[in-house]
């Protein structure tokens, strides 16, 4: 991102992600969850808007919420220094000792607590603003240091691209030639909140199967090498690659994940996974007018929402 000195301001685009498979291979003494993960980033985005003002050490946030898919006002998104865009302002001006003025406006149109990282990237998208607007005030390991204090997955968002994620989110290893894939996302229009799901899953892991480390890149590798035009081996290796070790305990506190999943394979996606903690689902489908097609047959209900979507690529 070229930005030229007397820059004050900066606009950019802050993506959605899913998991292309989450595994959970165990838990840290600190109670951290440690995990593999192919998180890809895909063409939703909330918009965010950094600029520097002359006000020391204030960060001020104007937030417009836009509606789901669904046409409902997203909601649950605080408004104030809570809001993870907002906290990371904070960090970075705190780490680099700067005496400037943070304004942030964010067009919310990710909803929250749905499994797809708005806020972390919200809040990625903030700390790349600001490298960008004050250069070379935070090495690339204080930065991975902030953003994780913010959330797991705001160090993914430092540099939104397909990359294979591990260790408690800090570790992101950039992963090119991964195929387009044409999505649905769906969500009963129920949120789960992250922290619930993993205490669920700690309930079920003893009678879970153990994941290897590794899986991931073995499905991927699997998927690279099928033909485009071989849906049953695609759809095999999708099945393999979008295991995520969180849905058991998902449907648990949120039956309709379960009931949506069904839906979705129904519907003729090749395969179903769930995003992160939930409990937003996704399918994948042959290609976009599947999709479409695909989304018109769902029964969403009144608070569920879908829309079809498409991954992003190394950027």
């Amino acid at each position: 991102m070229a930005v030229s000195s007397e820059a004050t301001k900066i606009a950019l685009p802050a993506p959605a992600k899913i998991n292309l498979g989450l595994r959970v291979l165990g838990t840290r003494a600190d109670g951290y969850h440690l995990i593999e993960s192919l998180m890809v980033p895909v063409d939703l985005h909330d918009e965010v808007e950094v600029a520097l003002v002359k006000a020391p050490g204030q960060v001020r946030l104007a937030l417009e919420l836009s509606l789901d898919a669904a046409g409902h006002t997203l909601s649950d998104v605080p408004a104030d220094e809570e809001n993870l865009a907002s906290r990371a302002a904070r960090a970075f001006l705190d780490r680099a000792g700067l005496d400037d003025g943070v304004e942030i406006r964010l067009v919310k149109r990710i909803p929250a607590a749905a499994g797809l990282g708005g806020g972390s990237s919200d809040a990625g998208a903030v700390l790349r603003a600001l490298c960008a607007l004050r250069p070379g005030r935070l090495t690339p390991l204080e930065l991975t240091q902030i953003s994780l204090a913010i959330g797991a997955d705001v160090p993914f968002f430092l540099a939104p691209r397909p990359a294979l994620v591990t260790g408690i989110g800090e570790q992101v290893k950039p992963i090119g030639g991964l195929p387009a894939l044409s999505l649905v996302l769906a969500n009963p229009g129920e949120s789960l909140a992250t922290a619930a799901v993993y205490g669920a899953w700690d309930v079920l892991a003893p009678a879970l199967t153990k994941p290897q480390a590794g899986s991931t890149m073995r499905a991927l590798s699997d998927l690279r090498a099928a033909e485009s035009s071989d849906f049953a081996t695609r759809s095999r290796c999708l099945e393999s690659l979008l295991r995520n070790d969180l849905e058991p305990a998902a449907r648990r506190l949120c039956p309709p994940v379960g009931q949506l999943s069904r839906q979705l394979a129904q519907a003729g996606a090749l395969a179903v996974g769930m995003s992160g903690s939930g409990a937003t689902l996704f399918g994948v489908f042959e290609d976009r007018q599947a999709a479409e097609a695909g989304l018109g047959t769902l029964d969403l209900g009144t608070s569920g929402w879908g829309r079809v979507a498409a991954t992003e690529g190394d950027g």
